[in-house]
């Protein structure tokens, strides 16, 4: 007589332990921890400054990178502007891009491009651009090449302030193609 051992129950994705550093879109509640980590950026000159409230209200275009103890260290906005449409798509902008002091040069930035990347390829953008007063080494080892204002989205260009003089760069993104089974 032979028997069968049952199945064992099919696993579900784990979600990632409580506690672990990760990244997630931002909620409302995040608005005022997320005005608190971009002050430090917005006193330097790289970031214009937004009220709590202006997070809370667009706190679904944010990913946010968090430590073990869910303390914020780093955001990333993302904002589509159907009216740019670049041959693969309607076109981004990465906005508001910090990292804590404390946690630069450690990998949150570039977790943060690595999933708004990923958020804009699920969105279909055919290009992304963002504005830096920084070197932009970051952008440019993620793809993204200096540009022209005629290649951004005008409402985008038309909001940013000249005194800041930031550099403007974009990247394509190709559309990702399922793969055949």
């Amino acid at each position: 007589m032979t028997t069968a051992a049952p199945s064992p129950a099919p696993q579900r994705p784990q979600a990632r332990p409580a506690g672990a550093p990760g990244v997630r879109t931002a909620r409302p509640a995040d608005a005022v921890e997320l005005a608190a980590l971009s002050r430090p950026f917005v006193r330097s000159g790289a970031l214009r400054e937004r009220p709590a409230s202006l997070y809370a209200a667009q706190a679904a275009d944010f990913v946010v990178a968090e430590d073990l103890n869910g303390t914020l260290e780093g955001c990333l906005g993302l904002r589509v502007h159907p009216e740019s449409v670049h041959p693969h798509g309607p076109s981004g902008v990465l906005y508001n891009f910090c990292v804590a002091r404390h946690r630069q040069g450690c990998g949150a930035g570039a977790r943060l491009l690595r999933a708004a990347l990923a958020r804009a390829r699920a969105q279909s953008l055919g290009a992304l651009f963002t504005a830096t007063t920084g070197d932009g080494r970051l952008f440019l080892r993620h793809g993204f090449a200096p540009t022209s204002a005629r290649q951004a989205p005008a409402s985008w260009v038309e909001s940013l302030d000249p005194r800041r003089n930031a550099r403007l760069l974009a990247r394509a993104l190709t559309p990702t193609v399922p793969a055949v089974r």
